[in-house]
C-alpha cells in the first residue's frame, strides 16, 4: 500500500465497504459523541467521515487530533445507517473505522477557523492565506479559476491561436499606469520595468508573421487599489491578429468568452447579441463606460425644458457654455420618501442634491367631512383610500406632478418631462445640472443605486456590451494639456487626415472595452502601424519625434520594414472569475494578493534591502518625512 493514501478523501462509496483503506488529509472537525469519535478527514478532494470507539487500538492516540493537523490513517470501510447517509458528500454512504493512526503535522492553535464560515478581519486572512486557502469557498474560487484558465486555452487554441511568452524585464512605456521598476545591477543608474502590458511585443509578434497570438499574460502595475482592481498585479487573456479590423476582433473573442461564461456561470443566462455603444452614449445613457445593463434606465437631456424656466438654478446655469441638464428615470419611485432618500445620496456624493419630480394620483373633488361616506374622518388614510378607489369608480381621477421643480416650472413643462421619459403614474425622475464631467460619475452611481432600490436591476444574468468609439485625446481643463484618453498606440479613425485637420479632442479612435455587469473585462484597440501616423499621433500629445523615438524606438523602427495592419484586446482573468463566482472583492478569487496597502502580510513585502544590495545596484534610499 502507499505510504500515504490508497483513495482519497473524495473517493469511497458503498462500493468500497468492507475495504481496507488509507487516507491523508487535514483534521476538519473532531466530535465526540458519547464516546465515539468522528473525523471529517478533509484533502484538496473532499471529506470522508472517520470514527474511533474505545475498542479501536488505537482510541487514545486519536483522542489528541486537533483541527486541522495532518494525520494518516488507515481503517476499515463501512456503511452508515440508512438514516445517517449524508446525500450532501459524495463519500456520505460510508465512514471508516480506524484501526491505525500516524501525525505527518500537528498545527498550532488556529489564527482563524477553517471549518464554518465565520468572518474574519481581512488582514488577518491575508496573513495566514496558507490557513485562510483552506476554506472550501476560497479554495473553490481557486480552483474555479485554474478551470476558467484552462478553458480559455482550449479554446483559444480551437481559434486558431498559438500561445508565446514575451518578456516580463523590459523598458519602461506609458500605458497609463506607474511602472514598476528595477533598478539593473550591470548598467548602473539605469532601469528596466515590468510591464504594464505585454502590448509592444505582441505587437512586434505580428510584424515578424505569426498572425495569431495570444497569452495568460502577466501584467505590472503600481496602482492605487480597490475592490476590482489588485494594487500589483494582475493576469489578462492577451490576444492579437494580423489582417483585421474591429469587428474580426469581436466576432473572435466573443465566442470565447460566451463559451466560458456558460460553462461556469452556473446555468445563468448570457445576452446573446452584444450591442455596440458608443462612449459618448455610454457617458449620457449610463454615466460609465463600463454600464451595468441589467439595470433598464437611460438618462436622457432635458436641457430644453428648464430653459428660461421658473427654476432659477438649472435655468440660469444653462446660459453659460457646455452645461446641460440630464434627467434619471425612476420607474415606480414616485413617492416623496424615496425622492428624498435619492437627494440625501447625492448630498453624500458631494453635491448640493438633486431635484425630482414625481407623478402621484389625484382625484377630481375635495373630501369634505361628514360626507355619508366618511363622516367625520375624511382625512384619514383610509378615507384617502376610499375616495380615490370611488373618484376611479367615476373616471375623475388625474394624475399630478409633485415636487419642489414641478412647482417651479410649471404642468406644462413637466408634462413634457414626463412623455420624453416615458413615465406615469407613481414614477418619478431625478435631475443634475451642470457640465457633464462635474456630475457625470454621480449621475451613473444615482442610476445603480435607484435600479437596485427599486428592484429593476435584473439578478443572476449576465449582460455585455461592448463600448467603442472613443476620444482619442482629452484636454485638462486646468492646463489646456492635450494628452491621450486610452491607449496610445491606437489607430485615428480618420487616419493622418483627421490628425491633421480635426481639433484634437473630437478625434475618434479604433478602440474599445468590452462591459459585463457594471465590470470593464476587456480593452483594446485596431493599432496605429503607420510610423507618421503615430508620430503625428505623438505630436498632438506633446511627444516630439525624439521622445518617440526614445520610448518606443524598436516598435517604431519594425514599422518601417513591412508591419501588417492588426488589432487586438485584453480580457481581465481576475475580474471575469470575479463575476463567476459571485464575489465583490478581487482579493477573493486571487491565491496570495496584496492588501489595500499593497503589502504582502504573509511574507514581508516590500521589504528593505540590505546595505550590500544597495551597493551592488548604486543606489541610495532617502528617508522619506512622515
Amino acid at each position: 500500500m502507499h505510504a500515504y493514501r490508497s483513495h482519497t478523501c473524495a473517493d469511497l462509496n458503498a462500493t468500497n465497504v468492507g475495504d481496507n483503506v488509507r487516507l491523508s488529509g487535514w483534521v476538519h472537525r473532531v466530535r465526540d459523541h458519547g464516546g465515539i469519535l468522528f473525523i471529517d478527514l478533509r484533502d484538496h478532494y473532499g471529506i470522508t467521515q472517520i470514527l474511533a470507539d474505545p475498542d479501536s487500538p488505537v482510541f487514545k492516540d486519536v483522542e489528541k487530533v486537533r483541527s486541522e493537523w495532518v494525520i494518516r490513517i488507515d481503517g476499515n470501510v463501512m456503511a452508515r445507517a440508512p438514516e445517517l447517509v449524508n446525500d450532501k458528500l459524495p463519500t456520505g454512504e460510508v465512514e471508516v473505522f480506524i484501526r491505525d493512526i500516524e501525525v505527518l503535522g500537528e498545527a498550532a492553535e488556529l489564527p482563524l477557523p477553517v471549518f464554518g464560515d465565520q468572518e474574519y478581519p481581512e488582514e488577518t486572512r491575508l496573513k495566514y492565506r496558507f490557513i485562510d486557502l483552506r476554506r472550501e469557498s476560497l479554495h473553490d474560487n481557486i480552483m474555479l479559476r485554474s478551470k476558467v484558465v484552462s478553458s480559455m486555452r482550449r479554446r483559444m487554441e480551437g481559434e486558431g491561436f498559438n500561445e508565446f511568452q514575451t518578456p516580463i524585464i523590459t523598458a519602461s512605456s506609458p500605458e497609463g499606469a506607474r511602472d514598476f521598476l528595477v533598478p539593473s545591477r550591470l548598467h548602473p543608474g539605469k532601469f528596466y520595468a515590468l510591464p504594464q502590458a505585454p502590448q509592444q511585443f505582441k505587437q512586434l509578434i505580428m510584424v515578424a508573421g505569426f498572425d495569431k497570438y495570444f497569452q495568460i499574460a502577466p501584467c505590472f502595475r503600481d496602482e492605487d487599489p480597490r475592490a476590482d482592481r489588485s494594487p500589483t498585479d494582475f493576469y489578462q487573456l492577451d490576444m492579437e491578429m494580423s489582417f483585421v479590423e474591429q469587428q474580426d476582433i469581436f466576432d473572435t473573442i466573443e465566442p470565447v468568452l460566451k463559451g466560458v461564461m456558460e460553462e461556469f456561470g452556473k446555468g445563468r443566462p448570457v445576452n446573446q447579441d452584444w450591442p455596440q455603444i458608443s462612449y459618448k452614449d455610454a457617458a449620457l445613457w449610463y454615466g460609465s463606460d463600463k454600464p451595468d445593463l441589467r439595470n433598464p434606465i437611460k438618462m436622457q437631456i432635458v436641457s430644453e425644458h428648464f430653459a428660461g424656466s421658473g427654476f432659477q438654478i438649472f435655468s440660469s446655469l444653462l446660459e453659460n457654455e457646455g452645461t446641460e441638464i440630464r434627467a434619471i428615470p425612476a420607474p415606480t419611485g414616485g413617492s416623496r420618501k424615496f425622492c428624498d432618500r435619492m437627494n440625501k445620496f447625492a448630498q453624500q456624493e458631494g453635491l448640493p442634491g438633486m431635484g425630482y419630480i414625481f407623478w402621484r394620483e389625484v382625484a377630481g373633488g375635495e373630501i369634505r367631512p361628514g360626507d355619508p361616506m366618511f363622516g367625520d374622518q375624511a382625512d384619514t388614510k383610509e378615507a384617502v383610500e376610499a375616495q380615490t378607489k370611488l373618484w376611479r369608480e367615476r373616471g375623475e381621477s388625474k394624475m399630478e406632478a409633485a415636487g419642489p421643480l414641478a412647482k417651479n416650472i410649471g404642468p406644462e413643462r413637466t408634462e413634457a418631462i414626463r412623455q420624453q421619459l416615458g413615465l406615469g403614474l407613481g414614477d418619478a425622475a431625478f435631475f443634475l445640472g451642470g457640465k457633464p464631467s462635474a456630475f457625470e460619475g454621480v449621475a451613473g452611481r444615482a442610476r445603480n443605486v435607484i435600479g437596485e432600490e427599486l428592484k429593476l436591476t435584473k439578478k443572476d444574468t449576465f449582460e455585455f456590451c461592448w463600448i467603442v468609439d472613443f476620444p482619442m485625446y482629452e484636454r485638462d481643463e486646468e492646463t489646456g494639456k492635450i494628452d491621450f484618453s486610452h491607449n496610445p498606440f491606437s489607430m485615428p479613425q480618420g487616419g493622418m487626415d483627421d490628425l491633421m485637420n480635426k481639433e484634437p479632442t473630437d478625434i475618434l479612435g479604433y478602440q474599445y472595452d468590452l462591459a459585463c455587469n457594471g465590470y470593464e473585462l476587456i480593452s483594446g484597440a485596431v493599432r496605429n502601424h503607420k510610423p507618421e501616423i503615430m508620430y503625428k499621433a505623438f505630436e498632438l500629445a506633446g511627444y516630439p519625434n525624439e521622445e518617440v523615438d526614445k520610448r518606443f524606438g524598436g516598435m517604431v523602427n519594425a514599422f518601417t520594414y513591412g508591419a501588417p495592419p492588426h488589432a487586438g484586446c485584453a480580457t481581465g482573468i481576475d475580474r471575469l472569475v470575479m463575476l463567476l463566482a459571485d464575489e465583490n472583492n478581487i482579493r477573493q478569487v486571487i491565491m496570495f494578493p496584496m492588501n489595500q496597502r499593497a503589502e504582502d502580510l504573509m511574507l514581508g513585502g516590500p521589504s528593505e534591502p540590505t546595505n550590500e544590495q544597495l551597493r551592488e545596484l548604486g543606489l541610495r534610499v532617502i528617508p522619506q518625512d512622515d
